[in-house]
């Protein structure tokens, strides 16, 4: 074709070594222009058809491939190709011109090899995260490390082209830089490793709840890769953790809370020593009335009074008596047996901690039914507000320190005395 432009030229009186310039530049247009048309064709009729196609299809993988541009990145090769097989056509016998654009042409043709392998590897990601297991076992870890060879092999075959050596040549150089890539890849390798044991054991997995001070994280795992974590704390705010550290430190994992079928209110509300005392007969007559103590009341009252007739009645300190306290907490516990919202089978608590400067701890450490924050919250609080307003029916005080209207308080009851 070349040659055929050439003796043209040469018809029209042209110089030798014009004509050579002019028909190689020409031949050179010719077949770029031909290249685009190709390109424009390929993209116009065949990948739009196949776009059709697959929008028409009841399968999803064909459009995950769609998404993720495989379709364009294979078309791209159409065009390449086409030159690739018409430079020797159009230049004939210029082995330095058919070199060089064969090499230029294969590096191209290996770039969009390793572009159609990565939008591969995208749609098996996006197609695995469909099922239910990839909460459980993700592996885009594993997807990462794959991109990382595909990147990899491709830039040493476009390196094999330029230095005009063959990969195998090149491949072999890297057992002497070992330690170079060991190096420069740290990270991926300590997160391939800790991807495999963290999968084996099933340690995380995405939409679990963590905590993790040293990293400032406290939220759901929203992603796990081969060189970080992601997690999503509750204030909205990305946190991103080495994934060797989930292995290599401690954390907090909320996912067997949220297995269990109950999440633990474990809160103490702290009694005013000085109001705890034995409960006379118009306490007992008042307690008596109360629906979730009523028959424990007079069960109490059998057992006390036989109790009782065996003993000296001189002094008070020898009879068995009721403690206002004690009935408190048969209350809350006949109150939270009934609470529906309160998981019976699981470990439930009604009990006293140390006293202190701060009074008498009574904590209930039951668990909720309901895993969910804001219903939990709700819940607990629905509990507590309850809680707080009837400790007074039996005639205790919550403890509290002294504030500022209490001395105000104080100071007026002093002056009112002494006027």
């Amino acid at each position: 074709m070349i040659a055929a432009i050439q003796k043209w030229l040469q018809g029209l009186g042209l110089s030798l070594e014009f004509t050579e310039i002019v028909s190689k530049s020409i031949g050179l247009l010719l077949i770029v222009l031909l290249a685009i048309l190709v390109d424009r064709i390929t993209k116009r009729y065949l990948v739009a058809g196949v776009a059709r196609l697959v929008t028409k299809t009841k399968s999803n993988w064909d459009d995950v491939l769609l998404q993720n541009r495989f379709f364009d990145q294979l078309a791209h090769l159409a065009p390449v190709t086409f030159l690739y097989l018409l430079v020797p056509f159009t230049f004939g016998e210029d082995a330095k011109i058919s070199f060089y654009s064969h090499t230029a042409l294969t590096m191209i043709m290996i770039i969009l090899a390793v572009l159609i392998v990565d939008a591969l590897l995208n749609t098996l990601h996006d197609i695995y995260s469909t099922f239910s297991i990839s909460r459980q076992v993700p592996i885009k870890s594993f997807i990462q490390v794959a991109k990382l060879l595909n990147y990899l092999v491709g830039g040493i075959l476009i390196i094999s082209l330029l230095v005009n050596k063959t990969p195998i040549y090149l491949f072999s150089g890297l057992g002497a830089m070992t330690a170079v890539i060991m190096f420069i890849f740290k990270d991926a390798i300590l997160g391939f490793i800790a991807g495999i044991q963290l999968m084996a054991n099933k340690m995380v997995t995405i939409g679990d709840w963590i905590e993790m001070p040293k990293y400032g994280a406290d939220g759901d795992i929203i992603e796990v890769g081969l060189t970080t974590v992601k997690v999503q704390n509750f204030d909205k705010t990305i946190t991103m953790i080495p994934t060797y550290a989930l292995i290599s430190e401690s954390f907090r994992n909320w996912r067997g809370m949220k297995e269990s079928g109950g999440r633990r209110i474990k809160r103490a509300i702290h009694i005013d020593i000085n109001s705890i005392k034995f409960c006379d007969d118009e306490m007992i007559d008042r307690f008596e009335n109360i629906q979730y103590i009523s028959q424990y009341i007079q069960a109490k009252k059998v057992e006390l009074e036989n109790y009782n007739k065996t003993v000296d009645g001189k002094s008070q300190i020898n009879r068995r008596r009721l403690t206002n306290i004690g009935t408190l907490r048969a209350y809350l516990i006949s109150y939270l047996k009934n609470h529906p919202m309160i998981n019976q089978d699981m470990t439930f608590l009604v009990r006293h901690l140390r006293p202190a400067e701060n009074g008498l701890p009574l904590e209930i450490y039951v668990f909720c039914r309901d895993n969910e924050w804001k219903n939990y919250e709700a819940i607990q609080a629905d509990i507590f507000d309850h809680v707080l307003a009837v400790v007074p029916e039996f005639d205790l005080r919550v403890f509290q320190n002294p504030t500022g209207s209490d001395f105000k308080l104080l100071t007026g009851i002093r002056h009112h005395s002494l006027g």
